[in-house]
């Protein structure tokens, strides 16, 4: 499945929220989580996904009421 990087403001989420967002089953759009890294001092979250399309990123982040700033295709050396 592709990856995709994005970013957003962190806020309304918390750091515990986070950590619970990592182990969540796949939702409705295909999207998981495969890493989440976060600055709370810059409110900043750097998403690392996988799912079938950067439109399934936009939907899975629209339900939570979250825009991103942007939205990358990216692969990785480690697959």
């Amino acid at each position: 499945m592709p990856k995709f990087i994005d970013t957003h403001p962190m806020e309304p989420f918390t750091a515990d929220e986070l950590k619970k967002l990592q182990s969540a089953p796949p939702d409705e759009f295909g999207v998981t989580h495969h890493d989440i890294f976060f600055s709370e001092k810059d409110n900043k979250i750097y998403c690392v996904l996988d799912a079938p399309n950067a439109e399934a990123i936009h939907k899975h982040h629209e339900k939570a009421g979250i825009k991103c700033d942007w939205v990358c295709e990216v692969k990785s050396t480690r697959e």
